[in-house]
Order: structure tokens, then C-alpha cells, then sequence
């Protein structure tokens, strides 16, 4: 597939993995739309972290998915939509877990049907790893058992299965891609690889349980996943992992991040960052034969190598984090 003059939608474009897809789209010549959550100081999120000569071939629009008027409008002339818009803070889900269901559940609905209205050729939509809970085998394949362990996953799990019932029901071209632990530069501090880097950076390293595995992903790989799943007409009705498939525990990643940063730095629990007990994901490791067989996408990007463009990344831009506080 070609890019160049494609019109594409990117809703959630101004978060971490959406600004890096939203770059690489303009970088391949597509005419891209790119949705931002408004707010009433026009913050357009990571999208103002892009160079300039990007910004200036986007078209930014602010809004909600939660609006279906305002969903119709953003969708409307486009051919390919990539639908990212989420809230993403598994502590958080535990406080508002009501906004998860509005924005992750309805504002998926919203999107589906406002693609199904316009026609859109082929739909993208974001699931996450964590709908697979602790892994009752490894590595995980797309036929596991999805369970809700957190109500962020719980209202990833049910806009998951609304897009599938969009393609059963109506025919929508849509297809879900499931990306374990993604990580790179422009990461929040919500994510546990910029916290881990920040502190070793700054002071000591605070972390809850250390023991939880994750498959960690470099964000240039997850978005290859991305565009390799809009192109393929073999992933319409799928579901894929994305993934490196190799796991990692929280305790011996903050080692590895601790030694490549060259600090000499302890790590200790912090109380505030522990899972409910039966909440905690003990182990995500990603089975990605089926990218590679359907797609013939691989990652590209070691941990390592991923994690030294991280650290420079976050060296250089350490005033934007803060991290003697806890990032729910």
C-alpha cells in the first residue's frame, strides 16, 4: 500500500504512541488528521514535541470521542482511521473507573459507528496486552483467555469485542492490533520505563512489586505494527499481538536501565505503587507468530538498543518529568 495522499485519521494522536505514528504517516507522505483531546489552553500533547516541519503538514483537530457528533465530523473523508484514543492508567482505573468506560467503551462505539457511517476503507483499532491478565501459559497467543484484572482492562477487553461485533455484524474493515509493553522516547512518567530511567537519573529508584514480567516493545517497532496492519487486507477480522516475545522482570529491567545509565543507585519499594493483590499481572510475554506469518512483521529494535534511545531521549528533556512524584 501506498501512503502518499492516503487521508488518515490518528485519534489520540497527541499521546505517546499516536505522535509517533502520526510522524511516521507524514513521513510517508500521507494526509493525516490528527486528533487531539481538547482542552482550554489548545495543548496539542506530544504532537508539539514533532518538528515543525511535521505540525505543519497535519491537520489538528481537538475534541471527544466521547461526542458522536463530534466523532462523525473527525472521521468524515477519510480513508484509513487509526483509533488510539484511550485513557491508559492502570492506578487510575482504580480511582475513576466510570471515565474508563465512557471514553475506552462509548468513545470506541462512537468511532466504529462513525466509521461504518462515513465508509471508511479500513479501521485500526488500539487493544493492549493487559486484556490477557496474569498469562496462564506463555507465550501468549491472540486465543488466550481474556481476563478483566484491572478496570482499565476490563473496558479494553469490552471495546475489543464492540469492534469485533462491528466486523461480524456489519461488515466493518476493521482489525485490532494488541501490543505488549510499548516504550521510547515522549513516554510519560506513567509508563514504568521512563519512571525507572527518571529516578536513576535524579535520585533513587521507588517501585512497587518487582517481580511482575513484561514484554517490552520499542515504540518504532509497534508502530510498524500499525501500518503493516492497515495495509494488509489479511488482518481485516483479526486480532494480532505485537510483541517481542521475550520477558523481563520490573526488577531486572530497573538493574539493566540503572547500569546503562551508569548510576550507582538503589532501589527500594514504595507502598503507593503496588496492584491490588488480585489486580497485579504477573506475567505478559507476547507469542508475535501471527504478525509474522500474516504480516511479516518482526521487531527490528533489541531492549537494549531500545532503552539507550530512551536515555538519551530523557536526559535531554529530564525538566519535563518530575520524578519525586508518584505519576498515577
Amino acid at each position: 500500500m501506498k501512503w502518499q495522499g492516503t487521508k488518515t485519521l490518528v485519534t489520540g494522536a497527541g499521546g505517546f504512541i499516536g505522535s509517533h505514528l502520526v510522524e511516521e504517516l507524514v513521513n510517508r507522505d500521507a494526509s493525516v488528521r490528527a486528533l487531539v483531546h481538547y482542552n482550554s489552553r489548545n495543548d496539542w500533547g506530544n504532537i508539539e514535541l514533532l518538528p515543525e516541519e511535521v505540525q505543519e503538514r497535519l491537520e489538528i483537530v481537538s475534541g471527544d470521542i466521547r461526542d458522536p457528533f463530534f466523532t462523525r465530523e473527525a472521521v468524515k473523508g477519510c480513508d484509513t482511521v487509526f483509533h488510539l484514543a484511550a485513557l491508559i492508567a492502570i492506578p487510575y482505573s482504580y480511582i475513576a473507573p466510570k471515565d474508563f468506560i465512557d471514553t475506552n467503551v462509548v468513545g470506541t462505539l462512537n468511532v466504529l459507528q462513525a466509521c461504518l457511517d462515513e465508509k471508511v476503507k479500513k479501521v485500526v483499532h488500539t487493544s493492549t496486552s493487559e486484556v490477557y491478565g496474569t498469562a496462564l501459559y506463555t507465550p501468549i497467543d491472540e486465543n488466550h483467555l481474556l481476563q478483566g484484572q484491572s478496570p482499565y482492562s476490563a473496558s479494553k477487553i469490552a471495546a475489543d469485542k464492540i469492534a469485533e461485533s462491528y466486523y461480524r455484524s456489519f461488515d466493518l474493515p476493521v482489525a485490532v492490533i494488541r501490543p505488549f509493553n510499548t516504550f521510547g522516547p515522549r513516554q510519560s512518567a506513567r509508563a514504568v520505563i521512563p519512571t525507572i530511567i527518571t529516578q536513576a537519573l535524579s535520585a533513587e529508584v521507588q517501585l512497587g512489586l518487582l517481580s511482575p514480567v513484561r514484554d517490552f516493545t520499542y515504540v518504532k517497532d509497534t508502530v510498524e505494527g500499525f501500518l503493516k496492519i492497515a495495509e494488509s487486507d489479511k488482518s481485516v477480522g483479526e486480532v494480532i499481538n505485537t510483541g517481542s516475545g521475550r520477558g523481563i522482570s520490573i526488577g531486572e529491567l530497573a538493574k539493566l536501565i540503572i547500569k546503562l545509565t551508569g548510576k550507582k543507585i538503589k532501589i527500594t519499594r514504595d507502598p503507593r505503587r503496588l496492584r491490588p493483590k488480585k489486580s497485579e499481572v504477573m506475567t505478559l510475554i507476547c507469542d508475535n507468530r501471527k504478525a509474522k506469518n500474516l504480516l511479516k512483521w518482526s521487531p527490528h529494535f533489541s531492549l537494549e538498543n531500545g532503552l539507550k534511545e530512551t536515555i538519551a531521549y530523557i536526559s535531554g528533556h529530564l525538566e519535563e518529568y518530575k520524578p519525586e512524584v508518584y505519576n498515577i
